[in-house]
């Protein structure tokens, strides 16, 4: 049986964060804190247009593009919120999840050979879509004291002259890690020099309580050459509406579009009904969500503080990622003990990179209730792991 098998496929390594979700479901009474899934019930009046989507018989196949309400609603929305516009019968392609888009990006743009730029930690995705669309990933190892944001410098020594695409992660998944316009602007300049392609990865672009996000399309010279991605999952909480987009230049979306075709057909027809009234009356209950959110990031950073557990202060998405270097164990180990001792369930740095080593990710999507009693928990632990040390 080995030798049917795809030898790139079988060299994947499986999910690190679903292995955790995994030992949580088989566990009485453990807290997960590992899952980036909002924790809210996806607004009642967007769950009430898929309702009514159903019962009035839209039960067909939309294009293969996507509803064109739907289009010309995203474009609405990233005129109104990065005052950038798109085509939406030419520019604009609706996925399932934003996670195809990340998939199907890759293999329309990417060649046999071309250099993939991947800042980690980041999202898992990133490096296998890029291997199996035939690229070869070049890690960015982002760095604490840079707030792991990429620095222009860190950029430029990464490129060759095999390099084709960047992988944009912000605000990122796990650290919570933001780039304001100045950073962008940096980069920007690197990534015109060499002229290279972006994916601009934007799925917490509502989530950031410093400023308001800046996408790198609003940079001079930068729609052009990016594909922006984003989606409904987590702004929303849609997450199993799987529900997401891509917006970028005619020529690349024309062939992600021809490979939707072959693999998907078209994005749920009920959840792109759904997801026009999100983006036609969802801003205020995004602003509540947000306001929750931030407050639960505020409650955790003082928790560590007290505890004396080292962390930066993110400012996007809904993760924070502490660092456990103190311990002298690895996060895998780390993470394993906290779930058997105190039935604890966080996700391992590594999961999201091997520079993801000595620290953890740990999900604010969840009650503040739940984090209080998780986060006893884990003072708990590092309490009794200081004591192990003296």
């Amino acid at each position: 049986m080995k030798n049917m098998l795809s030898e790139k496929t079988v060299a994947l390594k499986p999910s690190g964060i679903r292995k955790f979700f995994d030992l949580v479901s088989e566990m009485d009474d453990a807290i997960s804190l590992g899952v980036g899934e909002p924790d809210f019930d996806t607004p009642w009046h967007i769950r009430d247009e898929g309702i009514y989507s159903l019962e009035k018989g839209r039960t067909f196949y939309t294009s293969n593009a996507g509803l064109k309400e739907l289009k010309e609603e995203i474009c609405n929305y990233t005129k109104r919120k990065q005052g950038v516009t798109y085509d939406p019968l030419h520019e604009v392609l609706v996925t399932v999840g934003g996670s195809e888009a990340i998939d199907i990006g890759m293999r329309a743009v990417l060649n046999s050979g071309d250099e993939v730029l991947i800042p980690q930690p980041s999202f898992v995705s990133y490096e296998p879509c890029a291997i199996m669309a035939g690229g070869v990933p070049v890690i960015i190892e982002l760095k604490a004291e840079n707030e792991f944001r990429l620095t222009a410098q860190e950029l430029e020594e990464a490129i060759t002259e095999k390099t084709k695409l960047l992988v944009l992660p912000f605000p990122n998944n796990p650290t919570g890690a933001i780039m304001e316009r100045e950073d962008l602007e940096a980069i920007a300049e690197v990534i015109r020099k060499h002229d290279i392609l972006v994916m601009s990865d934007e799925i917490y672009a509502e989530l950031t309580y410093k400023e308001k996000h800046v996408s790198i399309t609003e940079i001079e010279g930068m729609q052009e050459r990016t594909i922006l991605i984003n989606g409904f999952s987590k702004a929303f909480a849609m997450t199993g509406w799987r529900l997401g987009y891509a917006c970028g230049p005619r020529a690349i979306i024309e062939q992600m579009l021809k490979l939707h075709q072959f693999a998907i057909m078209c994005a749920p027809t009920t959840s792109q009904y759904a997801a026009v009234e999100a983006l036609r009356n969802g801003d205020e209950d995004v602003a509540e969500m947000k306001t929750a959110y931030n407050q639960r990031r505020r409650y955790l950073m003082n928790a560590f503080r007290e505890m004396g557990l080292e962390c930066f202060e993110p400012f996007g998405a809904f993760y924070v990622f502490p660092s456990i270097k103190e311990f002298g164990i690895t996060s895998e180990e780390f993470a394993a003990r906290l779930l058997e001792e105190e039935k604890v369930a966080v996700v391992p740095g590594t999961a999201f990179g091997d520079c993801g080593e000595g620290f953890l990710r740990i999900s604010y999507a969840y009650s503040l209730d739940n984090l209080k009693l998780a986060i006893g928990k884990l003072g708990n632990f590092v309490q009794r792991l200081r004591g192990e040390k003296q």
